[in-house]
């Protein structure tokens, strides 16, 4: 009897150690899961261009993540979205705001949007392709917007961009500029200010600086 449980132990024990031990069960049972996750993508990009036209091109998820953007939009009359490559680059387009409000009333004012394949972790750069006479832009284009810098979240979006441009024109500020020039006299006396805004935008100088007609 002990000698027939003793047979059958060893028995149960050569079978256990030829088993796999289970961490190499493990390991090639992910990399059958990889290799089958390729063929099945592989499958799919095969199945998309199946049609003979050119090769889908992935996106990234920057790239899905600003679709969504866009298809949410919801930007005043004075804000308009252009994409100038056209539909298959939504990464680089402009807006233009009018605004209808403020000193920069009756103006239009073009900006080009760059946006990363990593964004939302990265904010869009923007640039003013207008010149303006604003204490916030500076004559080379660049725009002092906080969400455009230390205050970006990816919780932000295109619209939420829109609108703070939209508002640095209703509402310049001062305190934050990059023309430190037309901070100044907007601080110091706004009257000279909207003088030099409305000839600004009319075409024409202020001190040095000629400023092409945008009204």
């Amino acid at each position: 009897m002990f000698s027939w449980y003793a047979t059958e132990a060893r028995k149960k024990r050569r079978a256990e150690l030829r088993k796999p031990p289970k961490f190499i069960l493990a390991f090639f049972s992910t990399r059958t899961m990889i290799k089958l996750f390729k063929v099945k993508e592989k499958q799919r990009e095969l199945a998309e261009n199946a049609s003979g036209g050119p090769p889908v091109k992935k996106q990234s998820a920057g790239e899905l993540r600003l679709h969504k953007d866009i298809s949410e939009l919801n930007l005043p009359k004075s804000c308009t979205i252009q994409f100038p490559n056209g539909k298959d680059d939504l990464m680089n387009f402009e807006v233009t705001i009018r605004p209808d409000d403020g000193y920069y009333l009756g103006g239009t004012f073009l900006f080009s949007f760059q946006v990363s394949p990593i964004y939302p972790h990265e904010a869009p750069k923007v640039k003013c392709k207008t010149k303006v006479y604003h204490p916030n832009i500076d004559l080379e284009g660049n725009v002092c917007l906080n969400i455009l810098r230390e205050d970006w979240k990816p919780v932000l979006n295109i619209n939420t961009v829109i609108y703070g441009l939209y508002h640095l024109f209703t509402e310049p500020n001062y305190e934050d500029p990059l023309n430190h020039e037309a901070a100044a006299v907007l601080r110091d006396n706004p009257k000279m200010f909207e003088s030099n805004v409305r000839r600004a935008m009319s075409g024409g100088y202020v001190g040095q600086t000629f400023f092409p007609r945008c009204i």
